[in-house]
């Protein structure tokens, strides 16, 4: 029944994020430390992901660079998953893989964070992205599910990695889109006190 299905994704999502919640809350407060320490020093965000992941992307660089629930200054992120013309010339010129890395590559320094999301933690082009990072002395945040993936195995010891404890993607989103409001709020948080 429709009902039954519709009450079932509610109990299965809220049961995923209370999972999350043991699992996850010191790690996004660490990730809330790197990436205001980042900022406070004159770093910038630079974030990406595929489909509903390229979707929080957008969503977390609109958040800092807008405003999230509080006034503030505007703060330094990018998507890179919103120019058409840098994608689809890097996608033709070199490989879809690279869509990320190479403007990790032009737009990445040292000091700057790369938030790498990826549902499954095997998507080639988050993980050259990754590699980019690491080449430019950046540090990575990485917003995996379903284990974390290859994703993991690429990791510095000095990265992040908040991974849903789900295998559905639907759930890995969820818990994604809710570690991004608590990276806001906690950024926030430190910019603004606590309000």
């Amino acid at each position: 029944m429709l009902i039954e299905r519709i009450k079932q994704h509610f109990r299965d999502s809220a049961s995923t994020k209370l999972a999350a919640l043991e699992e996850l809350a010191t790690p996004i407060a660490a990730a809330v430390d790197t990436v205001f320490a980042a900022l406070a020093n004159g770093g910038k965000v630079l974030i990406c992901g595929n489909g509903g992941s390229a979707a929080d992307a957008q969503h977390f660089a609109a958040e800092l660079v807008g405003r999230f629930e509080q006034e503030r200054p505007a703060l330094p992120a990018i998507a890179l998953t919103t120019d058409s013309s840098i994608l689809t010339a890097i996608g033709n010129d070199y490989s879809f893989a690279k869509i990320f890395a190479r403007q990790v590559s032009g737009l990445g320094r040292p000091g700057d964070i790369l938030i790498a999301i990826s549902t499954s933690g095997n998507s080639e082009n988050i993980l050259t992205a990754i590699e980019s990072a690491h080449e430019q002395d950046m540090l990575v945040i990485a917003l995996t599910g379903k284990g974390g993936g290859r994703i993991k195995e690429v990791l510095f010891d000095t990265d992040l990695h908040l991974c849903a404890p789900s295998e559905r993607t639907a759930r890995i989103q969820e818990v994604h889109s809710l570690a991004i409001h608590c990276l806001c709020d906690g950024i926030d948080a430190m910019l603004l006190g606590d309000k």
